[in-house]
């Protein structure tokens, strides 16, 4: 005979004073934010702060010039220009990596259609994307979403919009990084920070699953905690 599991139902405030109450040496969050910094490639950044905490980035920041530049060129919509610093840098890295030079084209093709400059992005897609799409199921669908947002006078009304927004650069800039980490033999390609927040969202999923009500964090950019439904 077998018993249902009796769940603790969490109150908001109850989870917030649970949290308030945990020690976290500060020393471990100011390592944690100069992994990020340092992973991401914000040498400024890494710079202030390794001032103020006293926390050493673990490499020498100069190494991160380079990627900066090609962040910084993908973030602009130079996406070209990046390439052909990629290029320059590690020239077999997207010979070896296709889907993520596939990433970078139809990024390019993006901005040609921000740019409405619709002619040369058909072109583009025809010329330079249309192999990668008939050989990638993965790759077919995210050019389909793409060459979408030609159908719309408004791009940016349409239910492709995502595409178009700053994140997506920021997405292959990361991609991109990470890639390049990869190549020169660092030891993390992912901030840590970005794998405990994945921790906290397969968490959540889990008690989801089991049914349990929580205090749920629903917005991860503003850290917002939301009561149990």
């Amino acid at each position: 005979m077998s018993f249902p599991e009796k769940h603790e139902n969490i109150s908001k405030d109850d989870w917030m004073n649970r949290l308030d109450n945990l020690h976290i040496q500060r020393s471990d969050m100011n390592k944690l934010v100069m992994n990020y910094l340092v992973t991401e490639g914000f040498k400024e950044a890494a710079e202030k702060f390794q001032q103020e905490s006293g926390i050493s980035p673990g490499t020498a920041l100069d190494s991160l010039d380079e990627r900066i530049k090609i962040r910084d060129a993908i973030q602009n919509g130079a996406i070209q220009e990046a390439t052909a610093m990629v290029n320059e840098l590690h020239p077999e890295l997207l010979d070896n990596d296709r889907y993520l030079y596939f990433h970078l084209q139809q990024l390019h093709l993006i901005e040609l259609i921000r740019a409405n400059r619709l002619e040369e992005a058909l072109h583009f897609a025809q010329e330079q994307l249309s192999e990668a799409g008939e050989s990638d199921p993965s790759a077919l669908a995210e050019l389909e979403r793409t060459l979408a947002l030609l159908a719309f006078e408004e791009p940016l009304a349409s239910p492709f919009s995502d595409l178009l927004q700053p994140t997506h650069r920021q997405k292959i800039a990361s991609e991109l990084n990470a890639a390049i980490l990869k190549m020169e033999n660092r030891e993390s390609t992912t901030p840590k920070l970005s794998n405990l927040l994945k921790v906290i969202l397969w968490a959540q999923d889990e008690l989801d699953k089991k049914r349990i009500k929580f205090p749920r964090l629903s917005d991860l950019g503003n850290a917002t905690v939301t009561s149990p439904k």
